[in-house]
């Protein structure tokens, strides 16, 4: 069974509380990465505002009560019954 890594690139989360990192605003950090799992736990690849280098983090490291997690394609509901978002009759070609 393929573990599905709950957050995606471009997300932005918060880190556990630890000895370091005690600050709200040092533990907010960019998923830079989904990385291949270690057969247990999603990694991450993710960097910190004021730093110009990526850490490795496991998604047990991520406080979820204050991060948010982009929604999955697969889990987006899809109204079909709106149609489609381009109008063919709004099209001008030039000759």
């Amino acid at each position: 069974m393929a573990l599905t890594p709950k957050y995606a690139v471009g997300d932005s989360i918060v880190l556990k509380g630890g000895f370091v990192r005690t600050e709200m605003a040092s533990r907010t950090c960019t998923i830079a990465a989904v990385l291949p799992s270690d057969g247990r736990r999603a990694q991450y690849r993710v960097r910190f505002e004021a730093e110009n280098f990526d850490r490795r983090i496991l998604e047990s490291d991520i406080d979820a009560s204050q991060s948010v997690s982009s929604p999955r394609q697969s889990d987006a509901v899809v109204d079909i019954q709106s149609g489609s978002w381009l109008k063919t009759s709004s099209i001008k070609v030039r000759k």
